[in-house]
């Protein structure tokens, strides 16, 4: 049987922390080692409990999920980070990624997505739903920049494809090549953008607007 994925909780909403919490553990897949009704609270808990993830409210009063992710970055924290808001708008998508995010949920989503974006998460993934990539492709493009380094189509698709969340595999099905292809231009995109994970080559390729 596969490890439990380890997380925590951070809302100010009790009834909405606790049906998060919850779900979650009734999952059979994930393990919740900690709730926090605040930023800062919830911070201190990554930092000590050492969650694979923590989902995090986007809007919190003081310390907000945003800051929360930045500060977690900064540390070099290894936990993970998925944000939860009400707000869905292409601009605030966009800062929660560029700024550190592993991904980004609409707060009205079902049990079984929390569960499935908590669970990919852990494991190296971008989480983005579908509904949310039009509005989160259109910033990119308003913030399109000079900068942008020469991607052959395919490094172009398989960029796309990590920006909407998907694994290696799931490319390479996606594309209809082998695995081990996608890894070689996996490689070369991560060479072009200075980067060494799938998450950082979404964040850089959206600051230099490589993503349509």
């Amino acid at each position: 049987m596969d490890r439990l994925v380890t997380a925590v909780v951070v809302d100010d909403h009790p009834f909405f922390r606790d049906g998060v919490s919850r779900g979650l553990a009734q999952s059979g897949r994930v393990r919740i080692v900690g709730e926090a009704a605040d930023g800062v609270s919830g911070l201190e808990m990554i930092r000590s409990a050492a969650p694979d993830v923590a989902v995090v409210d986007y809007q919190m009063p003081g310390m907000t999920g945003i800051d929360v992710v930045r500060a977690a970055v900064r540390d070099d924290l290894t936990t993970r980070i998925l944000l939860l808001s009400a707000i869905t708008d292409g601009p605030i998508v966009f800062d929660a990624l560029q700024s550190g995010a592993a991904g980004y949920l609409a707060k009205d989503v079902g049990r079984d997505e929390i569960v499935a974006a908590v669970t990919r998460v852990a494991k190296g993934e971008t989480v983005v739903p579908a509904e949310l990539a039009a509005g989160l492709a259109g910033e990119i493009r308003m913030r399109a920049r000079p900068d942008a380094p020469v991607l052959s189509e395919r490094e172009r698709q398989v960029l796309a494809g990590f920006a909407q969340g998907k694994s290696i595999p799931q490319v390479a099905s996606e594309l209809y090549i082998g695995a081990s292809t996608v890894k070689t231009h996996t490689q070369r995109l991560y060479e072009k953008l200075g980067v060494s994970d799938r998450a950082a080559a979404v964040a850089e390729a959206m600051r230099r607007g490589l993503l349509e």
